[in-house]
Order: structure tokens, then C-alpha cells, then sequence
């Protein structure tokens, strides 16, 4: 079968040909219909030092968002069963950790990597873990189960400020998919406003058709959030989505006194941060997320997608076959938005 390999630590990919998998006993074979591209993929690509921080079992096949029909189960799976339809968790947690055995398990200890640790989706079919499978209610469609996964991190990024988007003002750093979905999830819960920061037109136009009020990086954002919440001081909530260094600074600048700044994106550069002047005295609470709270946060998801609240189709801007994925990694960096690979194309 197709499938598109990281063979060896250093730029670039391979399209090649290996065996189709087998189940082992916890294992279950799904056939791809379709598997996203994220920022990661590209670094993984690059082999940056933040690709290589994930210590990636090579070679391995890539791909970490996905979804398809099972096709086979291991001799242990019993709540699965051949034609079911079926998105995939990118994180493998071990169950036995602290994290994992107090509800956590989003924060494992030995937290394992679809496509980095153990092949991922790239690729016509794949073996996974049935630990990792979430059965899509009929109303979703394959393609927009390779969504979920990504969608997931917005839906953990608000609920790790612990839903306080309805009523408030909202900055989001970074217009890319997982942004788009705090805009549109922050619409939908009622923000007062909502501005996104993004040097991209493209997809800054995206963010106004949610309701966002879309900016380019200024030295100026502070100002226009004091303007705009008057005797507030600033913003809410702030989440950075983009992972570029040197942008902390601006949104602590820009958030009022007790508000809250979530991190999403990795940054390649250790950041700078004021911790007196921005945690301290401003008392600031500064959160993090990787991932997907495990389960809760599809829970989530699984209900706003199937009640027809959420829609992510509209992400998707391309469509490309296996064998175009160095294409599909270019275009990551201009006019698009949701990148898929579905190998089903030719």
C-alpha cells in the first residue's frame, strides 16, 4: 500500500510502498478516507528543532489526524466491529501514570504519538490501537472526522479557562484552523468581542466571516484592546494559537488585570516573560494545553457536531491525493486553510 514515510532524522518525506498492516489482539485496521495536515506536519517536515523534540520513532509514517471504516479487529476487540466508521485520537496514554489514574490522562507520563511514535495516517490503511478510536455518530462524515481532532484543541483551549468566553472579550493570536475554531466557538457562546491577529489576509478574511475583528501583528494591539473594554483595562481571555516567538509580551500587555492567557502553539525560541510584571502584580493566569482532554473534550465535540451547533467543513480548502503531500505541506504557509490528504484520490 501507499503511504508517506519519515525515514530518517533530516528534511523532507517519502512516498512509498510498504505492507498493509495487521491487527494485533488491541489493535484494529482502518482503511483512511481522509487525514489532515497541521503546522506539525510541516516541522516534521523541516526536521526543526521543535519537530525533533518529539523524539519520533523513525522511520514511521506520518499523520496524526484522521478518520476512516474499520475494516478488521484484534482477537481482544469486542466493542468494535468491521464497517464501523471511526475518528482517531492522536494520543496514546498508558493508563497506569498518575496523570492517567487521576483523570489527566491528557497530560500522561508516557504519552505515545499517532504518526510519531507509532505509524500514523498518511497512508492508504493503518493498524491503531482501538484505545484511540472514537465511533462518529451517522449524522458526521469521514472527512469531517479527520477534523475532530484538531477542532479538539479549541474545544480544550476554552475549556481550560474554564468556559469563560460567553460575555467576554476574547483575543485569539493566530488564524490558522485550531484559532478559527476558538473564534467560531466563542461567537457561538456569546462573546462581547472577539479580535484575531493574524498576518495572513487570506485567512484573516476567514476570521471576519466568523464574527472576529481581524487585525495584522501591530505594536499597537494593547491600545486598540484598552479602547475597545474601556475601564476593564483590557481583554479576558487571550489564547495563543500561532506559536511565534516574541508575541507574549503584546498579549500580556494586552489583558487586563486577573485575566487569563492559554498557550497552544509551540514556540521554536524559549520565550522571555515579566513574570513580575504580568503574574505577579497584574495577577495573570497563565495556561497550557497539548491535546485533547481525554475524553471529555470529544465528548464535548462529538455533541456540538452531531446537534448541528458546530460546523468544520468549511476548513477544508484542498483536497489532494497521497502522492501530492510535499504539495499539500507547501501550501500549509499560503492561501489555505484545512489541508486534506485522501487517498482514495489518484
Amino acid at each position: 500500500m501507499k503511504a508517506i514515510v519519515k525515514s530518517a532524522a533530516g528534511k523532507g518525506i517519502e512516498v512509498q510502498d510498504i505492507p498493509v498492516p495487521t491487527p494485533g489482539p488491541n489493535d484494529v485496521v482502518v482503511d483512511v478516507a481522509a487525514a489532515s495536515l497541521c503546522g506539525t506536519d510541516r516541522e516534521l517536515y523541516e526536521w526543526t528543532p521543535a519537530a525533533q523534540a518529539f523524539g519520533l520513532t523513525l522511520p514511521v509514517v506520518l499523520g496524526h489526524e484522521g478518520a476512516g471504516t474499520v475494516t478488521q479487529v484484534g482477537a481482544d476487540v469486542t466493542d468494535l466491529a468491521p464497517g464501523d466508521r471511526v475518528a482517531l485520537e492522536s494520543h496514546l496514554a498508558c493508563g497506569r501514570c498518575y496523570p492517567c489514574r487521576t483523570g489527566n490522562a491528557h497530560t500522561c507520563d508516557n504519552t505515545k504519538i499517532l504518526g510519531m511514535h507509532f505509524d500514523g495516517v498518511f497512508a492508504e490503511t493503518v493498524a491503531v490501537p482501538r484505545e484511540i478510536c472514537v465511533r462518529l455518530p451517522d449524522s458526521v462524515s469521514l472527512e469531517t472526522g479527520a477534523l475532530l481532532e484538531s477542532a479538539g484543541v479549541g474545544v480544550h483551549a476554552i475549556q481550560r479557562t474554564g468556559h469563560a468566553v460567553a460575555g467576554r472579550t476574547v483575543l485569539v493570536n493566530g488564524c490558522g484552523p485550531i484559532g478559527l475554531v476558538i473564534i467560531q466557538l466563542s461567537m457561538l457562546m456569546g462573546a462581547a468581542h472577539v479580535v484575531a491577529v493574524e498576518p495572513n489576509p487570506f485567512r484573516r478574511q476567514l476570521a471576519e466571516e466568523l464574527g472576529a475583528r481581524a487585525i495584522p501583528p501591530t505594536a499597537e494591539l494593547p491600545q486598540l484592546c484598552r479602547e475597545l473594554t474601556g475601564a476593564r483595562g483590557g481583554f479576558d481571555v487571550a489564547f495563543e494559537v500561532s506559536g511565534v516567538n516574541g508575541v507574549l509580551s503584546g498579549l500580556f500587555e494586552s489583558l487586563r488585570r486577573e485575566a487569563t492567557l492559554v498557550t497552544i502553539g509551540h514556540p521554536g525560541v524559549q520565550p522571555t516573560v515579566d513574570v513580575a510584571a504580568y503574574i505577579n502584580k497584574k495577577g495573570i493566569t497563565w495556561r497550557g494545553i497539548f491535546g485533547r482532554r481525554l475524553w471529555d473534550t470529544w465528548e464535548d465535540l462529538l455533541l456540538l457536531i452531531d446537534s448541528g451547533r458546530l460546523n468544520l467543513d468549511w476548513l477544508v480548502t484542498h483536497r489532494l491525493s497521497l502522492d501530492s503531500a510535499e504539495e499539500a505541506i507547501g501550501l500549509l504557509t499560503g492561501d489555505a486553510n484545512k489541508v486534506l490528504l485522501v487517498p482514495g484520490l489518484r
